[in-house]
């Protein structure tokens, strides 16, 4: 009996990871898929735009999605569950896709193969790394030294670099294909660095493919039978020493409001929120008076994207909800009452 391949489609949050897969998606050309998305937070938010693209390949029945929690700490109390469920189908499909949390170390995930009840019947047919090439020229995963040395005179117990870095080496590290996204908002001679530092934390022969907006052929992203269980000892990671992989570094809460007149005081608002309080990731839906739609809103620092999706359902109550993630001691009182005065 042939294995199922799957494709780990990881990277940082803000990277484009669910623009990448809804692309995929479209374009499947015949291929029947499954996809499991986890998230990283209380409310789904990827998962839920995915299920609203209606597409031929992957219906809704097969986008499984993992909330509250990471799926390489909750390897056997979700992942594995779920993909017994998906092999044990009737007809399984034909290609699974698993979208990580931004969040996520691949390589639990991938080990997680390894288990008598996965390997005979799937295997990991590739790890895609997905790079924000915009993020890594404004140096956002990179360690500021200065901080760092404080920081490290205040505890001498911490012996580790920034935990932006080490997550961001890891997924690298484990890649067997790195995507630079948002490539478009980059000028060439920096994505010529960016790609000569990438090749720093790869292994050998790992390739390196740029791309606007998730565009990326099916052809490329699906067949790259690396059999990644079978290699691990070659894709190291920052905390192969550590029985457990936990996520005290980031904190995530989410705000609730009703609908809004218009989107623009959010967004007046959201701007120096972000950039106070050091906000890593802003994301979420939010209700308009008078609109039929659900606007989609997604800030990565201080870039932030607003559209329509698609039309509210009769019965789905018409209320906003933004997923706010940032590092370890964010002023949680401070960014709600913030976000609350322009939701509520």
């Amino acid at each position: 009996m042939s294995k199922i391949p799957t494709t780990v489609i990881t990277g940082f949050l803000g990277a484009g990871k669910t623009t990448l897969i809804h692309h995929l998606l479209q374009n499947a050309k015949g291929r029947r898929l499954a996809l499991i998305v986890n998230e990283f937070g209380d409310v789904g938010v990827d998962g839920e735009l995915l299920r609203g693209c209606n597409e031929e390949a992957c219906p809704e029945d097969d986008i499984v999605e993992l909330a509250n929690g990471c799926i390489c700490c909750t390897v056997a109390d979700d992942f594995l569950p779920t993909m017994q469920k998906l092999l044990d189908r009737p007809s399984p499909p034909e290609h699974i896709i698993i979208e990580t949390s931004g969040l996520a170390l691949p390589k639990p995930l991938v080990k997680a193969f390894q288990w008598p009840d996965i390997r005979t019947r799937a295997t990991v047919d590739g790890v895609v790394a997905l790079i924000d090439a915009d993020a890594v020229a404004a140096g956002r995963f990179a360690t500021d030294e200065t901080a760092l040395a404080l920081a490290r005179a205040a505890d001498p117990s911490l012996d580790h670099d920034s935990p932006l870095e080490e997550l961001y080496e890891d997924q690298l590290a484990c890649a067997d294909l790195v995507i630079l996204n948002k490539s478009d908002l980059v000028d060439d001679d920096t994505l010529s660095r960016i790609e000569s530092d990438i090749s720093c934390d790869t292994r050998d022969g790992v390739k390196i493919v740029r791309a606007d907006h998730g565009a990326v052929d099916a052809s490329i992203l699906l067949g790259l039978f690396a059999g990644a269980e079978n290699d691990l000892e070659a894709r190291p990671s920052h905390h192969d020493a550590e029985p457990d992989h936990d996520h005290d570094d980031f904190d995530s809460f989410v705000v609730r409001g009703g609908e809004v007149a218009s989107i623009d005081p959010l967004l007046a608002a959201m701007t120096p929120l972000i950039a106070a309080h050091d906000i890593l990731r802003v994301k979420g839906i939010i209700a308009i008076e008078g609109r039929p739609a659900r606007m989609v809103i997604q800030a990565v620092g201080p870039r932030i994207q607003h559209h329509f999706d698609r039309a509210w359902k009769p019965e789905e109550a018409r209320i906003s909800q933004l997923v706010v993630i940032g590092q370890k001691g964010l002023d949680q009182a401070a960014i709600e009452n913030a976000l609350a005065a322009v939701l509520l």
